[in-house]
């Protein structure tokens, strides 16, 4: 059976939606910096060289093989994503490297790194390891972090703590659903209770993560491409 949702003081209630809602609010925006940086808009040199003259460059990672640049990626704040990919970088003659990369950035302050595979915070989701700390990726960890602490702390009530922990990691939009319905949905008003429901168990949680991931995953891949072809 599912636990009782015990009613609390007004004080304590508001408090524990504002913290659900402010925890709700950055685990969305690290969403969309993820599929935004997913997703980039192809770019060129020149406007590498004129984000990094105007400062604008907030992150940038490269790939190299054989001492030959073939893919650079950049971001202007948060939510521009910019790309030169190795149908450009490849045709260079001769080949471009970080010496010209450090010439395209000139006297920009910006540290330009390779991706860091070293799969480092395995527990958490991926997109929340894409979230540069330059442009909120500390906030977007510590946002995830404090709901999963919730989650253990507490009784669920739609399912077991590892029904919940696989939604976390594998399903990947786990603590946002948890932040939306537990232990009663965010737009319940006081005094309104959910109807009683069977929890979830960890096996049809895990199933349940599974179905989640792959789904979210497409959604989000969709409307990053979408939302960088809008925005330009």
């Amino acid at each position: 059976m599912a636990p009782e949702v015990v009613e609390v003081r007004r004080g304590w209630r508001i408090l524990g939606l504002t913290i659900r809602t402010v925890l709700l609010l950055v685990l969305l925006f690290g969403v969309l910096v993820t599929v935004l940086s997913l997703t980039p808009r192809p770019g060129t040199r020149a406007e590498l060289r004129a984000a990094a003259a105007a400062d604008r460059v907030s992150f940038l990672e490269y790939d190299e093989q054989s001492g030959a640049i073939h893919r650079v990626r950049w971001a202007q704040g948060p939510l521009i994503w910019r790309e030169i990919g190795p149908e450009a970088l490849l045709a260079e003659r001769p080949a471009y490297t970080r010496a010209d990369l450090g010439g395209d950035l000139g006297r920009s302050r910006i540290r330009a790194t390779e991706p860091d595979d070293s799969g480092r915070w395995e527990l958490v989701p991926f997109w929340v390891r894409k979230v540069p700390a330059s442009v909120g990726g500390v906030w977007v960890l510590g946002a995830w972090v404090l709901a999963a602490l919730i989650m253990l702390g507490s009784t669920p009530r739609l399912g077991n703590r590892w029904a919940w922990l696989w939604l976390f990691t594998v399903g990947q939009a786990g603590a946002m659903l948890f932040l939306l319905f537990e232990p009663r949905p965010l737009w319940f008003e006081a005094g309104r209770r959910p109807v009683p429901r069977e929890r979830l168990g960890g096996v049809r949680g895990f199933l349940l993560a599974l179905g989640v991931g792959l789904l979210s995953t497409g959604l989000a891949l969709g409307a990053g491409t979408l939302l960088n072809l809008v925005g330009g």
